[in-house]
């Protein structure tokens, strides 16, 4: 049995039920086209594709990677500061599965008055009910595709159908987009110290823990904090954790 056979009927092949090429080159003007035609395709008027917001990056506009919100929207919504708290994220924080609203789900939990013109304001420009989930590329980000529009809930085969060609994007424009890394290497040594520092061990403590001296740790904990361009321990462990170092 040929390689590609054996992959298709185990299900393992890198690209058997990719509509698109590993490894083709795509623009990000081609990155929205691509998210476009999965929600027109699934009967969806607008389309969103954001990373989940993170304590360090929590707003709106510094998430969004495409859309076709109208920029009115884009521009009050940011204005509010609720993407990181609405409802929707709320509830995909809660499930791995993907969600369907037919209330408006960009509000936060808490009523206010912006609520109310959101919630005006989302159905003036057509975004009725959402179909939206969380997925993950192969470097760990997390991002939140959303789907909206006026129409009815997906059947479960739409909805996997709308999930599966999500993953297929992912797949490429991680490929396209390394995350982001330190200039510099650090070292094994390094990264030990800075995670039982994370975990709130003192100098004296993780020297104890290495069987190293104090002034040795101190020196790694430096080192690392010059290559994590960080001011502090505390700076140093929190872009280490971006990185995914820790």
């Amino acid at each position: 049995m040929k390689r590609q056979e054996r992959a298709v009927r185990d299900g393992a092949g890198d690209t058997v039920f990719s509509r698109i090429a590993s490894g083709q080159k795509m623009s990000m003007e081609r990155f929205s086209d691509y998210v476009a035609e999965i929600a027109t395709e699934a009967g969806f008027n607008h389309y969103l594709l954001a990373e989940f917001p993170r304590g360090d990056r929590s707003g709106f506009v510094s998430n969004y990677l495409v859309g076709n919100w109208p920029q009115e929207l884009i521009n009050f919504y940011e204005e509010t500061d609720l993407f990181y708290c609405c409802k929707l994220l709320a509830a995909l924080k809660r499930t791995a599965m993907p969600v369907f609203c037919d209330n408006p789900p960009f509000e936060s939990a808490a009523a206010n008055q912006e609520n109310q013109q959101l919630t005006t304001l989302f159905r003036v420009h057509g975004l009725k009910s959402t179909f939206a989930f969380a997925l993950h590329d192969m470097h760990l980000r997390q991002y939140v595709f959303v789907f909206s529009g006026d129409r009815v809930r997906l059947t479960r085969a739409e909805a996997m159908e709308q999930v599966f060609r999500a993953m297929e994007f992912l797949e490429l424009y991680g490929q396209q987009n390394p995350p982001e890394q330190p200039t510099e290497s650090l070292s094994s040594r390094e990264v030990e110290c800075l995670r039982w520092s994370a975990a709130g061990k003192s100098s004296e403590e993780i020297a104890i823990i290495l069987d190293l001296s104090a002034h040795t740790v101190v020196g790694y904990l430096k080192s690392a904090m010059r290559k994590l361009d960080s001011v502090n321990r505390m700076q140093a462990i929190a872009r280490a954790f971006r990185y995914r170092l820790l």
